[in-house]
């Protein structure tokens, strides 16, 4: 009897192991399909609320394809766009990635529903003549050719991983409909070359804002004999500082109606009165920090690993403010077009072109939540790449890639120019590892350490993963061109048929 329940016993655990190894593989095939079934059923419902706002309208059904084509893109934007505000604060270990997650769903859907509802654009009367799509039914189909194409390429860059931008796709998509409808007259060429140039010129700005951010920060604390001291002293302005840089950041973003306590003149935001109002966030958040940073110095230990973890605070902080101020910007890419096929539908015409117009409730709040889905869905696997697998990050260096991110977006909106929060964020994450390379080698001359290592350890001693860098690169700089064309001829084949 022994020997049959010892067999009987060895049996069962192999039906167990097999359950298991079931079980994973199940979870492993189900999981990718549900959240792709989430994300379907969020899209078919975006389509129902459009009939439902619409009603009898006799083109609910234009408008309908609309709105289900901008909550894909909204979808797309948080997957894509999620990399850039959470993935240094997860690949320095300051938050899990699961908290990451809600942390960034619920700032990028507040600053959504409270800062991306006032007034978008049609088409930036900067990029294109005002006059140049002449009919409501042109602005239609360039508005859905442009929506398709933009989802479509952004879908395809968080597929292979690549962290492009959003407010890249979608202006090549309006730029390539623009020229298959009135030909290149319409568009405005020499800003056009001022914004092209400007994001090429954004990464390397925000690479190098980091690095020196980075010197800065050893040469006052951690290569300091008294880290613990230095740390006091200057941990507290560090963060105070990245508190005023963000209150310059809403101040510039966020629609009248919500800055009203703040600026007495609906409509009027006096040049003066955004540093000022900055100064003193940054003053009461000096004053705030101050007891708390010390209450932490007291239990660190004098080396700069533990020095490393006052950082995480202002860091997440940084990360969570960085989402809101994304959710209330980049709603537009998608709530903005849809907008436009509300509005030219029921008008007929696109003298729209030449104003800015309110969007719609249900229109903000398809591009709102469509970005919290895509954050909770899909977010994760960019936030690894811009997180960990660029280069390595550590509380410090993620603290001055948000820190730069924040200052050069900033210093673009005061000068009136478009950038891409992706391409600022991976700038400064590419700049901090290059600096460490540069770095390690300078380190290794100094101490007459010149030992030839074969091509594998020379590798190995790389600080960046240049695959990853290619691979970034070249989507860069085919996003523009790749969405234009791919729009244009979208809109050819629509402008046929409809």
């Amino acid at each position: 009897m022994g020997k049959r329940a010892k067999a009987e016993w060895q049996s069962l655990d192999k039906d167990l192991n097999r359950l298991n190894q079931l079980e994973l593989t199940t979870d492993y095939v189900v999981r990718p399909l549900v959240g792709a079934g989430l994300a379907l059923v969020f899209i078919v419902l975006a389509g129902v609320t459009a009939a439902i706002a619409l009603g009898s309208s006799p083109s609910v059904m234009l408008v309908a394809v609309g709105a289900v084509l901008a909550a894909y893109l909204a979808v797309n934007i948080g997957a894509n766009d999620v990399s850039n505000t959470m993935g240094p604060a997860v690949g320095a270990g300051a938050i899990s990635l699961t908290s990451a997650l809600i942390l960034a769903a619920l700032a990028e859907t507040a600053g959504a529903l409270i800062g991306g509802n006032e007034v978008v654009a049609t088409i930036s009367n900067r990029l294109i003549h005002p006059d140049a799509l002449l009919s409501g039914r042109v602005l239609v189909v360039a508005m859905v050719s442009a929506l398709i194409s933009a989802a479509l390429w952004v879908n395809f860059a968080t597929w292979v991983g690549a962290p492009v931008s959003t407010t890249h796709s979608v202006v090549g998509a309006v730029l390539g409909v623009t020229v298959a409808a009135s030909g290149w007259g319409a568009v405005n060429l020499p800003m056009l070359g001022m914004i092209a140039s400007a994001w090429v010129i954004a990464p390397l700005f925000g690479a190098a804002v980091a690095v020196l951010l980075l010197v800065l920060v050893r040469n006052r604390i951690t290569e300091r004999a008294d880290k613990i001291s230095a740390a006091q002293r200057w941990v507290p302005v560090f963060s105070a500082s990245m508190a005023g840089l963000f209150a310059c950041y809403l101040l510039l973003k966020l629609p009248d109606h919500v800055l009203a306590p703040v600026f007495l003149d609906p409509g009027h935001r006096p040049a003066g009165t955004i540093p000022v109002v900055a100064v003193l966030i940054t003053a009461l958040a000096y004053l705030a920090l101050v007891p708390v940073v010390r209450a932490q110095v007291r239990a660190l230990a004098p080396n700069e690993k533990y020095v490393r973890h006052l950082f995480r605070l202002p860091l997440v902080t940084a990360a969570v403010l960085m989402s809101f101020a994304h959710g209330a910007n980049d709603v537009a890419n998608a709530a903005g077009p849809l907008a436009a096929i509300v509005i030219a539908s029921g008008q007929g015409d696109a003298g729209l072109i030449k104003t800015a117009f309110a969007v719609p409730d249900w229109v903000a709040a398809i591009g709102a939540f469509g970005l919290m889905l895509g954050v909770v869905l899909f977010g994760p696997r960019l936030i690894r790449m811009v997180g960990n697998q660029i280069t390595k990050l550590n509380p410090i260096r993620s603290f001055c890639v948000a820190a730069s991110t924040a200052f050069t977006v900033i210093l673009a909106s005061w000068m009136g120019l478009p950038l891409s929060t992706t391409h600022v964020a991976v700038g400064a994450v590419f700049g901090i590892g290059f600096f460490r390379e540069f770095q390690n080698r300078q380190q290794r001359r100094k101490n007459a350490k010149r030992v030839q290592l074969a091509p594998e350890d020379r590798h190995r001693r790389r600080l960046v993963r240049r695959s990853h860098f290619l691979k970034i690169m070249v989507a860069w700089m085919i996003t523009v061109p790749a969405v234009a064309i791919f729009a244009a001829g979208v809109s050819g084949v629509l402008l046929w048929f409809v």
